[in-house]
């Protein structure tokens, strides 16, 4: 499945269009390396998302074309989630 359509149908992301903006900005990686929108996503997969200031790290469990709203839990695993830190402001 297409790394844009697996975050949108997993409701990573909202949007398929906001997926592929974050894929071709380069904050989206596939196990380690960055992911485009059509890059191929496979159960076990580990994805790292940038986005909204914060970083989330999922490990794919499943992938299906449609899902209920209630079943989303069902095709990651959430591994570790940062929020962006706010830097200081300059001393002055």
């Amino acid at each position: 499945m297409r790394l844009d359509k697996f975050l949108k149908v997993s409701r990573l992301i909202k949007r398929r269009t906001v997926a592929k903006e974050l894929c071709d900005q380069g904050r989206v990686q596939i196990n380690g390396r960055t992911g485009k929108a059509g890059s191929e996503v496979e159960a076990g997969d580990v994805l790292t998302i940038a986005y909204g200031g914060k970083t989330v790290k999922v490990r794919v469990l499943d992938l299906r074309e449609h899902v209920a709203k209630e079943e989303t839990g069902q095709l990651f695993t959430v591994l570790e989630e940062r929020r962006a830190q706010n830097p200081e402001p300059p001393a002055g």
